[in-house]
């Protein structure tokens, strides 16, 4: 008898070309898929996320699921995977879906961080896991710009180009706030979901705004014009982490 499994899993995105498999570069799905169909003595077994995350991009709380007719034991198949896996990605919590449970459908809401070290000098041991900015920048001015993108609002403005998204580019967003932590502003997105690049969009619009190259009043401003060419350009992947997703 088949059973679904969640699972969360965490991973270093430095050396991942994303998370969705590709037929010739590493990612994360293809490296989980890899573990599973050694487990499951060489069948196919196809996983299922909560959504992708671009090449460079990080996850402390991505969650995906899977069907599989093994029994394990939450504790054997968590060793199992990550006894397989590399060490740039982990699973640290998996256990038994509840009936109709779908790790991308299923989803309530989700929250991003997007970390930026803000000194003159990079800090060589956080280059991997952050947005390096030399020039100063006032939190007070980005803390009064990210209020006006709360709510519900069509945020083509802050979508790539290169989107794959059909259809209308609404989301909600529940909360937004920059936070100061010694050198460091971290940047927090909690919403219903989000659209390609949208996190490192707002984030660069964010932090131009804080540099006085924008106006915090800028914001809504771009945001009503649903044009992608009136919001700065695409913040480094690096500072960006999924970091947990609500069911």
């Amino acid at each position: 008898m088949t059973q679904r499994m969640k699972a969360t899993v965490s991973y270093d995105g430095t050396h991942f070309s994303g998370f969705q498999v590709q037929e010739k570069n590493r990612t994360v799905q293809g490296e989980l898929e890899k573990a599973l169909m050694k487990i499951h003595k060489g069948q196919p077994i196809r996983i299922q996320a909560s959504g992708r995350t671009d090449a460079g991009v990080h996850a402390r709380g991505q969650v995906i699921h899977f069907d599989t007719e093994l029994r394990m034991g939450d504790y054997n198949w968590r060793k199992a995977l990550n006894t397989l896996l590399a060490d740039d990605v982990r699973i640290t919590d998996i256990t038994e879906a509840e009936e109709g449970f779908h790790a991308r459908y299923s989803v309530k809401r989700k929250q991003y961080k997007y970390f930026v070290h803000n000194a003159p000098e990079q800090d060589v041991f956080k280059r991997h896991y952050v947005h390096h900015v030399p020039y100063q920048l006032e939190t007070s001015r980005i803390q009064q710009a990210i209020k006006a993108i709360e709510g519900t609002h069509d945020f083509s403005a802050f979508c790539s180009a290169r989107t794959g998204v059909k259809g209308d580019k609404i989301r909600t967003i529940y909360g937004a706030v920059c936070e100061k932590q010694e050198d460091m502003l971290v940047f927090t997105f909690t919403g219903s979901g989000f659209l390609y690049n949208m996190v490192r969009i707002l984030a660069g619009t964010l932090i131009d705004i804080g540099n006085g190259r924008k106006e915090p009043e800028d914001m809504a401003r771009i945001l009503a014009s649903k044009d992608r060419h009136e919001a700065s350009k695409t913040a480094a992947a690096s500072g960006l982490c999924l970091w947990k997703v609500d069911y």
